[in-house]
């Protein structure tokens, strides 16, 4: 699933097949932009922002991505088959003389002025990965509003960027409570150490596609603590892994309940999903 690890990765391997070259190719699959053209341009440089790509044109040019929950960018050589999906979901071709990136299942595809970038990145919470990191700017952000389950203030990229469904549920169980619980109920040295948590994990990971949260090696040990591991032992108490279920009652957007989530009930205090969210 792409978290803000897994766009940084992207955004370096598109910038190292891009950067510098001249487009030969520049196809964008979705109705608003099909006509654009930046063939003859120079790509200046990929760059990662939270969980946006921004690949900057020659000519004050942004394409801007998003990657959500299945999108992808994949980069081959001249020549070489694509393998990243069927046709009809590629939403974009970026080419030159050596290399091909292909967008796949982008739920997110626009062509801007580099000029107007702001309109995206501006609303941003200090970005995990990004070179303007400020943590104590994260933690105030975080706790501006005591009532919001720590899950929720964790999705939103308003208080810090980066963060997915994924690090939500590892992040929490590291902290030993539930997503649900109120930021309030947390001292501001836990969600410091929380959010110390969020960067360290995040930078560990920024290297590979193969996201790891517990530590160690070894075929039969897990890579993450919770998510992902309904009914599987707690590695912390050997309790059950628990699960939100997506036949209990519909969730709102208010919850934080729009995704599946994984936590420990024997470990993790706080509250939980509600009655009939879990398994």
């Amino acid at each position: 699933m792409p978290e803000g690890d897994t766009v940084w990765l992207t955004a370096r391997r598109l910038n190292d097949a891009l950067a510098g070259q001249v487009l030969t190719r520049f196809d964008l699959r979705v109705p608003r932009f099909a006509t654009a053209d930046a063939t003859g341009r120079s790509v200046l440089e990929v760059t990662p922002r939270g969980k946006h790509l921004l690949t900057r044109i020659d000519g004050g040019l942004t394409l801007h991505s998003h990657l959500r929950m299945d999108g992808s960018w994949r980069v081959f050589a001249a020549g070489e088959r694509w393998t990243g999906g069927p046709a009809h979901q590629i939403r974009a071709v970026l080419g030159n003389r050596e290399r091909t990136a292909v967008g796949y299942r982008l739920p997110v595809l626009e062509l801007l002025p580099t000029s107007e970038e702001e309109r995206i990145t501006a609303r941003l919470g200090p970005d995990l990965l990004g070179p303007d990191w400020d943590a104590d700017t994260a933690v105030a952000r975080l706790r501006a509003d005591p009532a919001r389950s720590i899950g929720e203030a964790l999705l939103d990229q308003r208080n810090l960027a980066g963060i997915g469904n994924v690090y939500r549920c590892e992040l929490a169980f590291l902290a030993r409570v539930t997503p649900w619980l109120p930021v309030g109920d947390l001292s501001a040295e836990t969600v410091g150490r929380l959010v110390a948590t969020a960067h360290r994990l995040l930078m560990a990971n920024r290297d590979t596609f193969e996201r790891r949260t517990v530590p160690g090696t070894g075929r039969r040990r897990p890579l993450l603590y919770v998510y992902g591991r309904p009914g599987a032992p707690c590695l912390r108490c050997g309790g059950p892994i628990a699960t939100t279920s997506r036949r209990g009652p519909a969730p709102t957007a208010a919850s934080g309940d729009e995704r599946v989530t994984y936590w420990c009930p024997g470990c993790q205090r706080g509250p939980g999903p509600g009655p009939g969210q879990h398994s």
